[in-house]
């Protein structure tokens, strides 16, 4: 609840619309989500059942401010777990479920949608050690029951050994090295140098197979300066990914550039750790 509180209080005013990893959902519909989550929670936890709660909470939770709706339904949430005992069950669509498995369900499911919604606001959300480690101890011996019935997505990729997080988000069916490129490609397309370099690694790497014999730019300033350089000569411009393809910490993106008078194609290979570009190596056609 803690993290998925710091994350919903820094949404900016105008990302509510904006997508999310969860297909079909933007930022107020996953909160949305959530919201309506910690109401049910409140009530099963109190003993309540499915036909007790009828269609209360059925519609819209979130209101004129989705972050007061949040605010009460995780105090609710919140109250009626710790009056609980773990050896309780309660009445879930699934069957009755002990307490303390309906709880680690709830962790897991604020923990991925933290993610989710900082990703949805362009933040690389870095997920706190220990409840990584107590989510995916509890997910693993259940997630192909998860997947089977369609509660989570494939598992994508990953290179081994891939780290924690990235492990924990692949079982819900997340991408992290995709949501990487995703955070990298926003801000390029809006030449926010800022930004652009917030999603790399201060270590970074560019290339470039600019004529005539490619350019190679090391670390986060002269990455930065070819970024700038880059900008300044362009001029009017566009890209337009055609294709991309997740391979463990590696995304492969072919891509059309177009300015003014002409056009080229190329890929970008980039690798991602901790949530960030590491490396952008960037090949012509032509």
């Amino acid at each position: 609840m803690a993290s998925f509180d710091a994350v919903l209080r820094a949404v900016p005013g105008d990302r509510w619309t904006a997508p999310t990893p969860c297909a079909g959902w933007d930022v107020r519909a996953l909160v949305g989500h959530v919201v309506g989550e910690d109401w049910w929670a409140a009530e099963l936890l109190a003993g309540r059942t499915i036909a007790d709660v009828g269609d209360r909470l059925d519609g819209d939770l979130l209101g004129g401010d989705p972050a007061a709706a949040w605010r009460a339904a995780s105090a609710a949430a919140e109250n009626a777990a710790a009056a609980a005992k773990n050896d309780d069950v309660v009445a879930l669509s699934a069957g009755h479920t002990p307490v303390d498995e309906y709880l680690r369900q709830l962790a897991a499911d604020h923990l991925v949608h933290a993610w989710d919604l900082a990703t949805a606001t362009g933040t690389n959300l870095r997920l706190e050690e220990d409840l990584v480690d107590a989510v995916a101890t509890w997910f693993a011996p259940v997630r192909e029951v998860y997947r089977t019935h369609g509660l989570v997505g494939p598992r994508p990729p990953l290179t081994e050994p891939a780290e924690a997080q990235a492990r924990l988000l692949a079982m819900f069916g997340r991408s992290e090295a995709l949501a990487a490129v995703d955070r990298f490609d926003n801000a390029f397309n809006a030449k926010d140098l800022d930004a652009i370099m917030a999603n790399m690694t201060p270590d970074c790497l560019f290339e470039s197979t600019a004529p005539p014999d490619g350019d190679r730019h090391s670390g986060a300033d002269a990455v930065r300066a070819a970024w700038h350089r880059f900008f300044e000569a362009a001029g009017d411009h566009r890209f337009t990914t055609e294709s991309r393809t997740v391979a463990g910490d590696q995304v492969i993106v072919r891509w059309r550039y177009d300015w003014t008078d002409g056009h080229v194609r190329g890929v970008d290979l980039f690798r991602i750790r901790d949530g960030l570009v590491a490396e952008k190596l960037a090949y012509v056609k032509g």
